[in-house]
């Protein structure tokens, strides 16, 4: 099983739930594992362990699954995307100029330790100024990421470059840890106060708030997100030009 067949079973699955189907996220990687568990044993491992196997497989490849869910939309509103390994474990000679200004734009200062990107699996970012929109860290649990993605926000904070980057969670959230708001578990107390938000994929009841939402929020928030920069942008234009002293 590859990861063309993971999206095979994910489109499978919209065109029965349409707008939905981000609630059957889950279940979809159920029946993946079924089928990556049939592949396997056609060709073990040497440690005969398929639950390592599949653990491997699907992490790496839901982060890849959630660009190819939004990838249209976000490129709809006039942004691109980019899978954060490609920004990782390319050199910067190999990058074109605008994902090498995009990786540039991304860098958390060390010091004398040097300069190094965040660890985060989708960019989101402005293709005109290759400014950094969003980033978004997406796990299956947030016990695997979320206490590293609150640390990422607070570093990214930390520097006039990267301080309005939008750091965001998205996750089916299969251990419950985002459900209750109150009282409200370790990972959700970090995605309330460390984070911008998460977004969870999945058909289970969650107490929703104005960090916590369901996976549909995302692309009007993203939009919503947009439209109040482009605001600030034009009010702080025409603040700029009733300074500017007559002649």
């Amino acid at each position: 099983m590859d990861f063309k067949d993971l999206v095979r079973l994910y489109e499978n699955k919209r065109n029965v739930y349409a707008d939905e189907t981000y609630k059957h996220v889950s279940e979809l990687l159920t029946e993946a594992k079924i089928v990556h568990h049939k592949d396997w044993l056609k060709k073990p491992t040497r440690d005969g362990d398929h639950e390592q196997s599949w653990r491997a497989f699907k992490g790496k490849n839901y982060e890849k699954l959630i660009l190819h869910i939004i990838k249209k939309e976000v490129e709809n509103l006039g942004l691109r995307i980019v899978g954060g390994n490609t920004l990782e474990k390319t050199q910067g000679k190999n990058l074109n100029l605008e994902l090498n200004t995009v990786k540039r734009n991304l860098l958390v200062d060390y010091g004398q330790f040097g300069s190094h990107l965040p660890d985060v699996d989708i960019i989101i970012y402005n293709p005109e100024s290759c400014r950094i929109v969003a980033v978004i860290s997406s796990k299956i649990t947030l016990r695997e990421r979320i206490a590293q993605t609150g640390y990422w926000k607070i570093k990214l904070s930390d520097d006039s470059i990267t301080k309005n980057i939008k750091v965001f969670f998205i996750t089916p959230d299969e251990d419950r840890t985002l459900e209750r708001r109150q009282p409200a578990k370790k990972g959700r107390a970090i995605v309330e106060v460390d984070t911008d938000g998460a977004y969870v994929m999945s058909d289970s009841l969650i107490e929703e708030s104005g960090k916590v939402k369901m996976f549909d929020k995302f692309i009007p928030d993203l939009r919503a997100l947009l439209m109040k920069s482009s605001e600030n942008k034009s009010g702080s234009h025409q603040q700029d030009k009733q300074k500017k002293p007559s002649t």
